[in-house]
């Protein structure tokens, strides 16, 4: 069972407004530059020194205009949310632009630099940071964004260092330093599921950044029991911001990295915008780690909404803003519930502006000119009456005009407003599931008992993390005989556990369609012998005998994954038909809050993955879907236990109106109303069971030939060679390998020892020979495997 949660409300668009064209102003001294500007003008380059510029209240040099120097590299001036904040500044009539230019910042020694009163400058590639930094310190203007804090920006763990001392909440993470590639440390051990580092250890997933704050090829490496694999992240490409590789597992060892807890957002990130320690404006978008693919508007910008800040969220902004002084600055900020709803900071860019958002370009030129004139010329600070770039608007008609021309005058305007949908959705088709009991009393195999429950003679193990299941396999593969022996000296009993051991090791080796998460291995001591200890002294308790329970089957079939995709776009097009594009942005936008519960059986989250899929028109695998989207709830199905008397009595009820025929119902519906969909049930039903006994018997003769010319083949294959036990692999398999097919092998990696033992068991539950009695539940099981 999977629960969808989505909630509704509705946000209006913002109303554009134009900025009018500046003209542009050029002193004698100003040179040509091909920036697309409208208001480039240059200061004059006199080579007045610091003594010629106070930093306040003489800012309004002659004209009476502060001036403003935009000491950035040209793409960055040129970029439209740029141009329309300084074009905003411009209209106040208060500020003169200066920009540097290219060839002026990279060429130009800073002494000839324009002089400004006020200063932005900020970091982007090719910009000398240093170069800015000096000409800071000779002509001291008002500086927008410090620029010694912008080279914390350029190191990932300085930045987490740096927010984790101003309180701001950030992932759990480590970091690991090698001084050149492929460096062996000691403090660093991988394994299949986790990393530790100096102790700490992270499980799967978990995020790998390199340190290098200009480096964004970022790593997310999934766990075994979601299928493994890894999905790369980088700067957009086309329509693409991740790729997933499935078959890469192993983290990257060729230079320093930081690695983090993969934190759950419901694959949204917020993006956060600061204009001052005061503002924050936050968007949200979908997250590039669902699948990779960038929405995009009729402009071809990436789609995202705004959303509402928290007021601890708020006071986030202001401790991010005022920890790298830097006064315009953008940050991310992962937004997840595990247990309880918190906000993290993944990632601080320094200088960024919105883009798209007219209201955020008004909100950006008054705060900046607020900022400007309390340091240059506090006096003349007031509130305009106006915005001097602000077109009159055509006035909206009012409500009572609306509905005179509706009609609707005096008529109460009251209406419903769908508030939650809630869905309770049942796996997709699965594979049967399986089970096999065996007495052991190998050595290897008590041993591994003991090794796994902590050496306790009388507790139980569990085996299933894909190394214990490995050791399982190596222990089995010895044990088991190359082939069957023959002799007649063997007992039923000697055959019998031969066979299973082969099904354990079949199980394996080929995955067996072991249940993804919900698959276990069980060995429960049954019996124990008293032997010397090894000091000599006194004697000690040890198994001698143990029950082994593999559990396994029970995973979505290729079938199950295609259901719950095309219900997730049925659900879609049927439930929300006037949405049209709205509920695929549902990712992309807090206007919707989705949540997709499962509990914790493997087929149950694929199978809320795919509908996820379906549902929001995703692309790509269903691992990283499912680890972003899926949240996993095993409470869910607690209380289920209560209705045990009822699926009992309902059985007993089923079975009765089988082996009778009697018509379902009778002459009482209302008796019987769960009865409903079996009231077609035939009315020589006994018949039909009769010969679907035959039927069965019949399919598993055919398959055991199957099985013994299987068995055949690998006992004469001595060159085999003994693969590892690959679970990712085993479990997570999505296409229909056509190859096994086309060669009469079934679908998928079972053997034809393992789907022996299935009908094998299937025939012999579903009718006791002794007990001349049909058990009338396998019909269910009979139709999986038929399938």
């Amino acid at each position: 069972f999977f629960l969808g949660c989505v909630h509704f409300s509705f946000l209006l668009p913002s109303v554009k407004h134009k900025a009018p064209q500046i003209p542009v102003l050029r002193s004698k001294n100003a040179q040509e530059t091909n920036i697309p500007f409208p208001a480039v003008t240059f200061g004059p380059t006199d080579g007045r020194g610091p003594e010629g510029m106070d930093r306040r209240n003489h800012g309004a040099h002659g004209g009476g205009k502060i001036r403003i120097g935009v000491c950035v590299m040209e793409k960055k001036v040129s970029c439209s949310p740029m141009e329309q904040i300084l074009e905003r500044l411009h209209a106040f009539g208060e500020f003169e632009i200066i920009i540097f230019g290219d060839k002026v910042i990279l060429e130009d020694p800073i002494e000839s630099w324009p002089l400004c009163d006020c200063l932005i400058a900020f970091y982007s590639a090719g910009y000398p940071l240093e170069k800015a930094e000096k000409y800071a310190v000779l002509r001291r203007p008002f500086l927008v964004n410090e620029l010694d804090p912008q080279y914390l920006l350029h190191d990932r763990s300085k930045v987490y260092e740096h927010l984790k001392l101003f309180g701001v909440p950030v992932p759990t993470y480590a970091v690991v330093r090698r001084e050149h590639p492929n460096q062996e440390l000691n403090y660093f051990i991988e394994q299949d599921d986790f990393i530790e580092i100096h102790g700490k250890r992270f499980c799967k997933p978990f995020v790998e950044k390199p340190i290098d704050g200009d480096d964004h090829n970022i790593m997310i490496y999934y766990p075994s029991y979601a299928g493994g694999g890894m999905k790369e992240l980088f700067r957009k490409v086309g329509n693409r911001s991740s790729e997933f590789y499935p078959e890469v597992r192993k983290v990257r060892r060729d230079g320093s990295y930081i690695y983090e807890e993969f934190m759950p957002t419901g694959g949204t990130d917020v993006k956060v915008y600061t204009i001052g320690p005061g503002y924050a404006h936050a968007e949200a978008r979908k997250s590039p780690v669902v699948d990779g693919v960038v929405m995009r508007n009729s402009d071809g910008k990436e789609v995202r909404y705004p959303v509402l800040l928290t007021p601890t969220e708020k006071q986030i902004a202001r401790n991010v803003c005022q920890a790298f002084r830097q006064a315009v600055c953008g940050f991310d900020l992962l937004r997840c519930d595990l247990g309880e709803a918190r906000s993290y900071v993944c990632d601080v860019n320094g200088w960024s502006f919105v883009k798209s958002s007219y209201k955020y370009y008004d909100d950006a030129a008054c705060i900046l000119r607020k900022m400007f004139l309390d340091e240059k010329a506090p006096h003349i600070y007031t509130i305009p009456a106006h915005l001097p770039w602000r077109i009159s608007e055509p006035a909206q008609p009012s409500d009572a005009v609306r509905n005179r021309e509706q009609g609707t005058v005096g008529i109460p305007t009251q209406s419903e407003e769908l508030r939650c949908v809630i869905a309770v959705i049942r796996h997709g088709d699965r594979t049967p599931k399986q089970k096999v009991k065996l007495k052991i009393t190998q050595e290897k195999l008590l041993k591994l008992m003991l090794k796994y429950n902590g050496g306790k003679a009388h507790a139980e193990a569990k085996l299933k993390s894909a190394l214990q299941l490995q050791d399982l396999l190596d222990a089995t593969r010895i044990l088991v005989p190359r082939a069957r022996s023959g002799r007649e000296s063997d007992s039923d009993a000697e055959v019998e556990h031969a066979e299973k051991l082969r099904q354990v090791r079949a199980v394996l080796e080929e995955g067996g369609h072991f249940s993804g998460i919900y698959r276990k291995v069980q060995l429960k001591p049954s019996n124990w012998a008293h032997i010397p200890k090894s000091s000599g002294e006194g004697e000690e308790e040890v198994p001698s005998e143990a029950l082994m329970i593999l559990k396994y089957g029970g995973v979505l079939t290729h079938a199950g994954r295609k259901q719950a995709e095309e219900l997730g776009r049925y659900f879609r097009n049927n439930m929300y038909p006037s949405e049209g594009p709205g509920l695929l942005r549902l990712h992309s936008t807090y206007r919707h809050d989705l949540k997709i519960y499962s509990s914790d059986e493997g087929r149950v989250q694929m199978s809320a993955a795919a509908f996820a899929k379906g549902l929001l028109d995703l692309e790509g695998d269903l691992t990283p879907i499912l680890v972003s989207l899926v949240s996993k709830d095993s409470s869910m199905l607690d209380g289920l236990q209560d209705g045990t008397i009822e699926i009992s009595e309902a059985k007993a009820q089923l079975h009765d109106i089988i082996i009778s025929s009697k018509v379902a119902n009778g002459g009482d519906p209302a008796g019987f109303p769960w009865m409903v969909d079996g009231a077609d049930v035939s009315t020589n039903a006994a018949q039909l069971l009769t010969d679907l006994a035959e039927l069965t018997k019949e399919i598993t003769s055919q398959v055991k030939r199957l099985s013994d010319d299987e068995n055949e083949e690998v006992a004469t294959d001595s060159d085999s060679p003994n693969h590892p036990y690959d679970q990712a692999k085993a479990l997570w398999r999505t296409e229909i390998d056509m190859d096994r097919i086309a060669a009469g092998l079934p679908c998928g990696s079972e053997s034809f020892l393992l789907m022996f033992a299935r009908w094998k068991k299937l025939e012999r539950d579903l009718y006791n020979e002794r007990k001349k009695r049909f058990d009338t539940t396998q019909i269910p099981d009979i139709y999986d495997s038929c399938k």
